[in-house]
């Protein structure tokens, strides 16, 4: 595993000492460069977080130059070491090796998502290739596998305890994985191909940003925007000012093909040009089309996973996951798709009624979907979400929903500082004590929405937590509310809410990390176990005693009204067809793209080529694909086609983990809810893990028993209720 170094992804959530040398020769440790400028060494603020008052957008491009430099002396030092390879002078070493770099590409990564420039997005494109170049001079380093080999062959005889085991296993199955074992030709061919990935998926993601700002749908006259609030009204107005377009509107793009404004637009031909806008943002044969860059990125990955004896990049790159396999996860999706799609069908007809009964003359189409289910939604229910927003602050639903639920089960305690340089000034920074009143880490808050940022929501760390070096976690959560008119209170969805109990959960599993080492602490786990933590802690939004301290008026304080909540709590089974349609769509057509092989993949060239890839795949799955898109269209899917492995074969991971989180939910109501002794076990068997155990074994640990797909399909309604 290289301490996590294989990827310039992976290097943003490093953190390591500046030398490997502290168990060098007899002769003393070799010269190892010494760093200049900020990235030189720690951040003197508390916990090493960053100081962003000192940090300049010039001195990224020289820091990763000297970084990468400091790092190859590193290892350096640990291949001419003349000691016989030992689990310390080796394995540890290597885990101790490139902190520079990973201080620099910390900071970096997070504002190239979260706040990024065109000088930033420079250095990106010209780092990308040398960060990927740097990585595979360590990975495919044949005197450093073979000290890695010789400690791995007498792990038997080392007495190491289980994380230390563990370490040895990834760093060894990780250089094979990135083809130590491969010949030399072929090791030369994976450089080639790693290179060509990083720059084009970092391509890909620039492209994307400026295609999803410039879709944004633009309109002249405001009586075209009836159904939404003043508020919203009134943020578009903005948001076209900002834009140098005053006296227009602008609705700007969220990453999702869904766009939240569909259910409140009354005009069905406004409806649709934004629908269109978002389906087509990167296909407009001009300079921010992705799908060359698509078709490329799948030939080269099928390409690479070729040259492991592998048949496709699926089988390739889930060597580590709790599925381990294609065929586990597409089963596992597949058992889903016939109830799915019949409740799609239903659920179609039902909205066809609804729009005849309002006097309408046509069939429901995607862009129509949202405001007639809406509908249904208001009188089967009897609410609206305009009425449910007026219950959720963003600062409230954080400081007394996430916190006081965190505070319950774990004991954590929050305070807010002011002191603390950020990137933006929409961020917020918060210190987060443990229950006996020591300092835990150090958490970010960056809620709102921004054109120089990318979709979606995440978190990361700017510190990881590792006893090695003594390190406590500094982490970040991202979102992308849209930021409501200065002066107007800053309400949010139901959804927006579990977003961010959802990211919360994220940092939780960051925050309670225990372990020695970086590369296995905290959120540094598999792609299908990583989002399992953060998609449990959404059950704790809607929580009755979480809910109640949290769910206030924002005008008058009053309390969320019981029948309200029932309403909100039986409307989560409603319009399942296409909320729970949309991601299992995504995840399989992710799995068609990343099941090609090379042959397949070089067929597919033109933009017209990826078009009807991507079509014939929808009409495969079984599903109303033409009613209910996938939530992410093959020109816009980041979360696989950034970065050179990103979630490629691993988008279905959301599912995986969601049929995790759903047994996990019953066990916590049968066993009492939301109490510290819950709270305990979970976090001593599950979220201060890691990596260090098997994740079958640490999931058993706390549930008693195997994972359970039954309570996922009833969350659904895609079974009937127990009574």
């Amino acid at each position: 595993m290289l301490g996590g170094c294989t990827t310039m992804q992976d290097y943003s959530t490093a953190d390591r000492p500046e030398t490997a040398a502290d168990t060098a020769a007899e002769n003393g440790p070799p010269a190892i460069p010494q760093g200049t400028g900020y990235f030189a060494q720690p951040s003197d603020l508390p916990l090493h977080a960053p100081d962003f008052s000192k940090i300049k957008d010039s001195d990224y491009a020289p820091a990763f130059e000297q970084a990468m430099k400091i790092h190859s002396a590193e290892v350096q030092a640990i291949i001419d070491n003349p000691a016989q390879p030992t689990f310390e002078n080796t394995i540890v070493a290597l885990e101790k090796s490139g902190r520079m770099l990973g201080r620099v590409a910390t900071v970096f990564y997070a504002l190239t998502g979260a706040n990024t420039n065109d000088t930033l997005q420079a250095v990106d494109a010209e780092i990308s290739p040398k960060l990927s170049a740097h990585s595979d001079g360590i990975t495919l380093n044949p005197q450093l596998f073979a000290r890695v080999k010789a400690v791995y062959d007498a792990r038997a005889s080392l007495g190491l305890d289980a994380e230390d085991s563990k370490l040895l296993e990834e760093t060894y199955k990780g250089m094979v994985h990135a083809g130590a074992m491969l010949t030399p030709e072929q090791k030369a061919k994976v450089k080639e191909i790693n290179s060509e990935l990083s720059t084009i998926t970092t391509e890909f993601s620039q492209k994307l940003i400026s295609a999803t700002k410039a879709a944004a749908l633009v309109v002249d006259d405001k009586s075209k925007l009836a159904g939404l609030s003043d508020a919203e009204i009134a943020a578009a107005a903005k948001t076209a000012e900002e834009r140098g377009m005053p006296g227009k509107y602008v609705i700007a793009l969220q990453n999702t093909t869904r766009q939240p404004s569909l259910g409140a637009l009354t005009d069905r031909a406004v409806r649709e040009e934004l629908f269109n806008n978002s389906w087509t943002r990167a296909e407009k044969n001009d300079e921010n089309d992705t799908r060359e860059a698509v078709a490329r990125i799948v030939e080269l990955r099928a390409q690479k996973a070729a040259l492991f004896g592998e048949p496709d990049w699926a089988s390739y790159v889930m060597w580590d996951r709790m599925a381990k396999n294609p065929k586990t996860a597409l089963d596992f999706m597949e058992q889903m798709v016939p109830a799915l799609a019949a409740r799609q069908r239903a659920d179609a007809a039902m909205l066809d009624k609804e729009i005849k009964a309002s006097g309408k003359n046509f069939a429901v189409k995607p862009w129509d979907w949202e405001m007639y289910a809406d509908k249904v939604k208001a009188k089967k229910f009897a609410f609206n979400e305009d009425e449910v927003k007026q219950y959720f602050e963003v600062h409230r639903v954080l400081e007394d929903g996430v916190f006081y639920a965190a505070n319950k089960l774990y004991g954590l305690t929050f305070k807010k500082r002011t002191d603390l340089p950020v990137y933006n000034p929409d961020v917020s920074t918060y210190d987060v004590f443990d229950a006996d009143g020591s300092q835990l880490g150090i958490f970010y808050f960056d809620p709102f929405q921004r054109d120089n940022k990318r979709g979606g929501a995440w978190m990361s760390n700017f510190v990881d937590q590792s006893h090695l070096f003594g390190d406590k976690p500094v982490i970040y959560n991202v979102l992308n509310i849209p930021k409501a008119p200065d002066g107007e209170p800053q309400l949010v969805s139901f959804d927006n809410v579990e977003t961010m109990f959802h990211e919360f959960g994220h940092a939780l599993h960051g925050f309670f990390a225990n372990g020695k080492y970086a590369s296995l602490s905290g959120t540094a786990v598999a792609r299908d176990f990583v989002e399992y933590p953060s998609q449990t802690n959404e059950m704790w939004a809607s929580y009755p005693e979480v809910l109640a301290h949290y769910a206030k008026n924002w005008k008058t304080g009053a309390p969320i009204p019981q029948a309200l909540i029932d309403k909100i709590i039986a409307a989560k089974k409603f319009n399942q067809g296409y909320d729970f349609g949309e991601v299992v769509e995504a995840a399989l057509l992710d799995m068609k793209w990343h099941a090609l092989t090379p042959e397949q993949a070089a067929a597919i060239k033109a933009p017209a080529d990826v078009d009807a890839f991507e079509d014939k795949s929808l009409k495969q799955l079984g599903l109303e694909t033409d009613l209910v898109p996938p939530r992410y269209r093959s020109s816009y899917f980041s979360h696989i086609f950034s970065g050179p492995t990103g979630y490629s074969a691993g988008y279905y991971s959301y599912l995986w983990t969601e049929m995790l989180d759903r047994d996990s939910q019953k066990w916590f109501l049968d066993h009492g809810g939301l109490t510290r002794a819950n709270g305990q076990h979970y976090r001593d068997t599950i979220l201060s893990r890691g990596a260090a155990e098997d994740y079958f074994k640490m999931y058993k640990d706390f549930t008693g028993h195997e994972p359970s797909v039954e309570p996922m399909l009833e969350a659904h309604g895609l079974v009937p209720d127990k009574k």
